[in-house]
């Protein structure tokens, strides 16, 4: 997997960064589908800013002990939405992880005017330091903006692909999009069992590049 060492600095940080990260990457959603017109997220209890509406208790599971997971989805009418704008669907989709990036910048900016080293985010004992927070915020947001891109149902990168693919592309995605759950456990839990650990070779490159970029 991308994020391992579960030790309890780095249990404490990733209960911190799930509550911000995945409260703040769903309002996203809700909010951008508010200003389209649909109201089902705020109908739903959704356009709120309480992680207690937003966190799934096994996607919660997942990103603590292995970096990376999912709230859960906010109900949206894309009827409504395509009325308004045949963009807004992938408006909303893509709402999500620009959350994530736009966390994951914010959280660098103190690494990049040398308030905290990476060597201090290494070196902490039970607690978290406030280098180690940084740390595990500015990875988990960008693993969460490169997790949700991939064009597989439900994340938000199908919504997306299937706005700016071509014709004969969306046909591939409509094809494939009752079975992208199945897809998606496949890749994630059976593939490193058997020596695949296809979300590493797909997103380590670019997290790297982007953590790179961001923190130096």
């Amino acid at each position: 997997m991308l994020l391992g060492n579960l030790d309890p600095a780095t249990l404490i940080s990733r209960i911190i960064v799930l509550v911000i990260a995945f409260t703040i990457h769903e309002f996203a959603h809700a909010i951008t589908a508010h200003y389209f017109g649909d109201t089902t997220p705020e109908m739903n209890g959704r356009l709120t800013l309480n992680p207690l509406r937003h966190l799934d208790p096994m996607g919660s599971l997942l990103l603590l002990v292995a970096g990376f997971g999912w709230a859960r989805p906010v109900p949206v009418n894309p009827f409504v939405l395509q009325r308004r704008s045949p963009a807004a669907m992938m408006l909303v989709s893509l709402a999500g992880p620009l959350s994530n990036l736009l966390m994951a910048a914010l959280g660098a900016i103190p690494f990049r005017l040398g308030l905290v080293s990476l060597f201090d985010a290494f070196n902490t004992g039970f607690f978290p330091s406030a280098a180690h927070i940084l740390y595990e915020f500015v990875l988990i947001n960008l693993v969460l903006l490169l997790f949700n891109l991939i064009p597989l149902a439900p994340l938000d990168g199908e919504k997306i692909a299937d706005y700016f693919f071509p014709p004969s592309w969306g046909r591939v995605l409509d094809t494939i999009r009752p079975y992208g759950p199945i897809i998606l456990i496949a890749i994630v839990f059976v593939g490193p069992y058997v020596g695949l650990d296809i979300i590493g070779w797909i997103m380590g490159p670019p997290l790297r590049a982007l953590f790179g970029l961001l923190v130096g």
